[in-house]
């Protein structure tokens, strides 16, 4: 198509023909398209086609990126005399606000305040609406000012759009303040407005007055949409009122206001939530009667809800009911990996592992994105040993991995700091003949600087140039970055010049990466540099530039001049976050300026950023500090020598009093501690083994009238487990069930290991049986509980007994398991316990391959996994 737009000898005959290809569906012009028959158009000064051209490019923008480009490549057409109209101006300005571009259509409406054309009211409202989606009212009052300036009459959408920006603030007052304005200006309001100030309310929680506003609208002859209705809909489910959703839903019908997909999804998640279960199944069922053709939405919320109340089969029996009705999920393990890809976004990738032992069992067979899926779930939750072993799992059923599994790994190992690990697995890709991509070669890359590993990561780079995979600005930045962190800025900067060389144009993060280097190693008047090179170079510095500045200063001890850089980052617009504020406490902390640092405490906590348990720590450092020269100054050094070798029950008890100090002084600069306050400090504690404060500090929390939620007893539980205070954690575990809270997987996995370490095994048994019933997959209990909780703890005994008991639940364990226990056994010397092992997959091989064939998995594969765990640890018993 763009050789015939170029080469065309005719410019009028080629346009015709541009337009009449994309009037053939499914056809569409790309990018490349739209830009040669634009440049020849303003080449030949041809602009009133030109302009219906440039209209179609800026609609046909998919995304953000394409827009911008979009944007600059117009930009430069100006130059060639081609300037925007005012209806392609308007166009631009709709498409911007699409995409949520504030910025760029800001700049937009400036070149039109500023340039020839005249505005309209479609350019002052289309840019008061972006800016009130954005929250941004204030703004958005200052354009609408210029309605009146230009003696236009703002009208509904006007009005609307103000509403909304309200609204969008959450506050209501503000909006129907707007709304009276609006009704006293002759302008009626339409359904859009209403509908506007519902979902306001609705969501304050002010649901009754939602349906207060929704009966005067119907008064006023505005008949409401289905958008209206599911609105308060929504709400009342969320409310658990969902009878007053099912009336609401009646009177919608009755007043022939047909309800859409959304109004059927809200209702059958009230109802399933709240225990309906089987009434919003007949929801669902009844939708499909009528026609409708649920969305991914909805046919998420149906499955995930079933799942939640843990009926498979109902879930199941969906599946099949819309499979014998024609409905387009007739590819069963489409469908099955789309729910196990939801749960695993949900963090449940234990009903997720659930889901996949009932596919091996009875079908479909899982292929490679269900394997993938699940791995990166486990990786997302900081799981690697789980994401490894299904690793191992994919490889004894045959399914061959692909890119993407082998990148997924990698990555996960290279997060924490395994990447001689993930380096193996790419030279087992390679062997497996799957070439490395950009993603591939970058995960390596980043993770082996992490790791200070530079040479090695330098080593990857050029393997990747060799390949003839090119390095882009990421593999780039990630070597500058791993250089500067090093030390070794003038190697640094020769990747810079390489890069730019390259024709790729260093962006924030490469500065940034340069700046954080420096400022690490004491070169920050080298930093500053650095960063006015990019500001010269229109490269806007972003958080992590000005952080990484803010903690060079303060490592210099200029903690002085690091605030005002803070205030330098808030005129430019940034928003500092709780590292930003964190390092320049800690800065006036180190210069013993303490009062400064707690009042720097309140600022942060004043624009509603919440300090978390590190933030706390650089105080309590201060507080400790502040403590020690008081007692130089009043009992002396030989008497200070003394208090240090004081016995460690004392420590705790100045540790406590230091955090107790910490709370008094947050409360005596007008930040009074929150329950999140107690929350940070709590989890902190928990993750530094400081269980003993832990308690002490629920005590002193209950003593100022506050009460912890449901995170602040799942910390207090693993303390207590950690802790073996396992009547208390009992209590706590019996307590979170009876009041419907969340006791998951791991709060069984650590109260069973507690009661092994205990030597409390015949609670341990009975829980265990419990958590089998919650109808977990019993090969992740046998990873996680035996394996990782018992076994690589030393607790082999238990181990053995607690594996006896979920054979004894008819619970089938795949060869596979089998295998990976008995290789964590070989490690612990266990050569009999091993040979039991191995007889016992023997014994469940029988099973196993019958179904294994039936799925159309690699029976070959399975028996050379089981034929390898028999050779290396034991001789097979016939």
């Amino acid at each position: 198509m763009v050789k015939i737009i170029q080469t065309h000898r005719n410019t009028d005959s080629a346009l015709r023909f541009f337009f009449w290809v994309s009037r053939r569906k499914p056809y569409k012009h790309d990018m490349s398209c739209f830009v040669s028959m634009l440049d020849r158009l303003v080449r030949e000064k041809l602009f009133g086609p030109a302009d219906h051209v440039r209209l179609l490019l800026v609609k046909a923008c998919r995304n953000e990126e394409e827009l911008k480009w979009v944007v600059g490549y117009l930009n430069e057409k100006k130059r060639n005399g081609f300037g925007f109209t005012l209806y392609s101006f308007n166009t631009l300005l709709i498409q911007l606000g699409k995409f949520g571009m504030v910025s760029e259509a800001q700049s937009v409406y400036n070149e039109i305040m500023c340039g020839e054309v005249k505005p309209s009211l479609l350019t002052f409202n289309t840019m008061i609406n972006i800016l009130c989606k954005k929250g941004k009212v204030q703004e958005a009052a200052m354009i609408f000012s210029r309605i009146i300036q230009y003696e236009m009459l703002p009208d509904v959408f006007t009005y609307t759009s103000l509403v909304l920006g309200h609204c969008r603030n959450r506050n209501l007052d503000l909006a129907f303040e707007v709304y009276d304005r609006m009704v006293k200006a002759g302008c009626d309001p339409n359904s859009v407005t209403y509908s506007t100030l519902i979902n306001g309310l609705c969501s304050e929680g002010r649901v009754g007055e939602a349906l207060d506003m929704l009966d005067e609208m119907i008064e006023k002859g505005i008949e409401p949409t289905a958008y209206t209705y599911t609105v308060p809909i929504t709400s009342l489910c969320e409310a658990d009122r969902p009878l007053e959703a099912i009336r609401l839903f009646r009177s919608m019908t009755k007043r022939g206001c047909y309800p859409n997909i959304h109004t059927y999804t809200a209702l059958i998640s009230g109802l399933s939530r709240t225990g309906k279960l089987e009434v919003a199944i007949g929801l669902y069922h009844k939708l499909l009667k009528d026609g409708m053709v649920p969305s991914m939405v909805t046919f998420n919320t149906i499955m995930n809800e079933s799942i939640e109340a843990g009926r498979y089969d109902i879930g199941l029996e969906i599946i099949y009911w819309m499979e014998r009705h024609g409905y387009a999920i007739s590819e069963n393990i489409l469908t099955h990996n789309h729910i196990i890809k939801g749960l695993c976004l949900m963090g449940k990738i234990h009903n997720a592992m659930a889901l996949l032992s009932k596919m091996l069992e009875v079908g479909p067979s899982p292929n490679v994105i269900t394997y993938n899926t699940l791995i990166n779930g486990y990786l997302n939750s900081g799981n690697l040993n789980n994401a490894l072993r299904l690793l191992e799992l994919m490889k004894g059923r045959g399914c061959k991995l692909d890119e993407r599994t082998y990148t997924e790994v990698m990555s996960g190992c290279c997060k924490v700091h395994k990447s001689k690990f993930a380096s193996n697995l790419f030279h087992e890709m390679l062997k497996q003949g799957i070439s490395p991509n950009q993603v591939t070669y970058n995960v390596l890359i980043v993770g082996c600087c992490n790791e200070g590993k530079v040479d090695n990561a330098l080593s990857f780079f050029k393997q990747m140039e060799e390949t003839g995979c090119c390095p882009n600005i990421e593999s780039y930045n990630a070597i500058i970055h791993g250089l500067s962190k090093d030390n070794q800025f003038a190697k640094a900067k020769q990747v810079f010049k390489k890069m730019v060389d390259q024709g790729l144009l260093p962006n924030v993060i490469t500065y940034t990466s340069l700046i954080d280097g420096l400022c690490k190693n004491g070169s920050t008047d080298l930093a500053f540099k650095i960063f006015h090179e990019m500001r010269e170079r229109d490269c806007l510095p972003n958080l992590y530039t000005y952080s990484s500045l803010l903690f060079g200063l303060c490592q210099e001890g200029k903690a002085d001049d690091a605030e005002r850089l803070l205030e330098e980052m808030e005129w430019e617009g940034l928003i500092p976050d709780v590292v930003t504020f964190t390092t320049l406490i800690n800065g006036f902390v180190m210069l013993g300026r303490l009062d400064h640092a707690f009042l720097l405490l309140k600022r942060m906590v004043d624009v509603g950023c919440k300090p978390n348990y590190f933030t706390f720590t650089v105080l309590v450092k201060g507080l400790k500090r502040e403590s020690q020269l008081l007692t130089e100054k009043v009992v002396g050094l030989a008497t200070q020598h003394e208090v240090q070798c004081s016995s460690s029950s004392n420590k705790r008890c100045n540790d406590l009093e230091i955090l107790c100090n910490l709370l008094d002084r947050i409360s005596e600069n007008g930040c009074e501690p929150t329950t999140d306050t107690y929350h940070s400090l709590v989890r902190g504690l928990c993750e530094d083994r400081k269980y003993e404060e832990v308690g002490q500090l629920v005590d002193h929390m209950k003593e100022k009238g506050l009460y912890p939620s449901e995170e602040f007893y799942r910390l207090m539980f693993f303390a207590n487990c950690k802790n073996l205070k396992l009547d208390s954690a009992l209590e706590m575990f019996s307590l979170m069930a009876d009041r419907g809270l969340k006791v998951d997987f791991s709060m069984y996995t650590a109260l069973i290991c507690a009661f092994c370490r205990a030597n409390r095994m015949e609670e341990a048994e009975n829980l265990l049986k419990s958590m089998l019933e919650c109808q977990w997959n019993a090969n992740e209990i046998v990873w996680t509980v035996l394996i990782d909780g018992l076994l690589k703890e030393g607790q082999s005994d238990p181990c053995m007994h607690l594996l006896h008991v979920i054979e004894s639940q008819n619970c089938i364990l795949w060869v596979e398991t089998y295998a990976i226990l008995a290789s964590e056994r070989s490690h612990l010397n266990k050569s009999m316990v091993t040979s039991q092992i191995a007889n016992r997959a023997f014994a469940a091989f029988s099973y196993i391959s019958v179904q294994v064939m039936q799925l159309g998995c690699s029976h070959r594969r399975a028996s050379s996994s089981l034929n390898n765990l028999g050779q290396e640890h034991v001789k097979p018993q016939r």
